[in-house]
């Protein structure tokens, strides 16, 4: 969020971007977030928290991601 202070939350990797696109499912909605040119994350959340957050294509958001592992992997 440009000039904006990240969130107060205990998730360290809290990446800013921009909103590119919304698909909503039947129970399900799926956030595509561009956090740096080319680069982007994809949320999937429920229909209610998508409506509760206001979200819009175009506005900015927060990608915060949390989890206890990253895997890693190669093609060779």
């Amino acid at each position: 969020m440009k000039g904006t202070a990240m969130l107060k939350l205990s998730a360290r990797n809290q990446f800013p971007g921009t909103i590119t696109g919304i698909r909503q499912g039947v129970t399900t909605t799926h956030v595509t977030i561009e956090v740096a040119p080319g680069v982007v994350v994809t949320a999937a959340i429920t229909n209610e928290s998508a409506e509760e957050l206001g979200l819009a294509v175009g506005g900015e958001a927060v990608a915060v991601i949390k989890a206890s592992d990253v895997m890693v992997g190669t093609k060779g």
